[in-house]
């Protein structure tokens, strides 16, 4: 049976050693760790007493290390290397990946925000490999506490203990037409008027469609549907086809054109969503969603 390691042997305090055996003094090794000369000096002679025999001898004010000191110094290099493997396996084995970063977004924000966010983390980390997951607010949502994806940029969901959110932007809703529909240059519209059209819809789960209920439910019926699609751009190319009218947000304003007009609704029906990126609070240290934040609070303010 392997005795006891004491308490007092930390992988700080190892590694605190090595940068002391490699820049030779109490002044590099502070530098190379950013911490104070006294630090280095205590940490030292702490591991001295953990491991209950001597590894330096003090010459002038200079801390010389001996045989014992090389030794623990090179099983050191082994430990923390071997620790570090078993970390970044650790971290693969439960979905998280230093070099690999999987984002999820809604379709809608596709066309501006999700290109500008790829860019900005290039920038950033060059290294790092992006793979994009598409879905609805709720599929997003479920993956993210699956930890199927690493962060979501999507509405901003309820309150939740376990998520945490930036908000990047608001987006109004508006009533989408098709290009010479007789709604074209209407400066409003009033769903009261529109009983008697026909409609089409994003699938349940999709912040858009929760907006598409709650505007049908102020104007006091329920609208006839044709049918319900997977994604905001089919939605539109029904629209841009003459198939149904539909509730979009602004961001998708250019993504066909002339071919869908957008125009406001009413003030009894008018709504907004907020936009921003969820991550899980146990992961809001991750180097890597730390840069992804950052990117966003930049685009943010940009």
């Amino acid at each position: 049976m392997h005795s006891r390691i004491s308490d007092d042997i930390t992988f700080r305090k190892l590694e605190i050693l090595l940068a002391y055996m490699e820049g030779g003094n109490l002044n590099a090794a502070a530098r190379m760790l950013d911490i104070s000369a006294v630090s280095v000096h205590r940490a030292l002679h702490s591991l001295e007493d953990a491991m209950s025999c001597q590894l330096f001898s003090l010459q002038g004010r200079n801390l010389i290390p001996n045989e014992a000191a090389q030794v623990l110094a090179e099983v050191s290099r082994d430990v923390i290397r071997l620790m570090a493997d078993g970390i970044a396996a650790t971290r693969s084995a439960a979905g998280y990946s230093a070099d690999h970063l999987k984002i999820g977004s809604l379709y809608s924000l596709t066309t501006g925000t999700i290109p500008n966010v790829i860019i900005g983390i290039k920038l950033r980390k060059p290294e790092l490999e992006t793979e994009l997951v598409l879905g609805s607010n709720a599929e997003l949502l479920h993956k993210l506490k699956q930890n199927a994806v690493d962060a979501a940029l999507m509405a901003v969901p309820d309150p939740d203990p376990d998520v945490e959110s930036i908000s990047l932007f608001e987006d109004d809703v508006f009533f989408a037409a098709p290009a010479g529909s007789p709604y074209e240059h209407m400066t409003e519209v009033d769903l009261r008027d529109c009983a008697g059209e026909k409609f089409v819809c994003l699938r349940d789960g999709f912040v858009t469609f929760s907006g598409f209920q709650e505007a049908f439910r102020i104007a006091g019926f329920a609208p006839t549907l044709v049918t319900r699609v997977g994604d905001i751009f089919s939605l539109m190319n029904l629209v841009a086809a003459g198939i149904g009218y539909t509730l979009l947000p602004g961001r998708v304003r250019d993504a066909f054109g002339d071919k869908v007009r957008l125009i406001p609704l009413k003030q009894d029906y008018r709504m907004r969503q907020t936009i921003g990126l969820s991550f899980l609070r146990v992961r809001e240290r991750d180097p890597n969603l730390l840069a992804l934040a950052a990117v966003c609070r930049m685009l943010k303010h940009s």
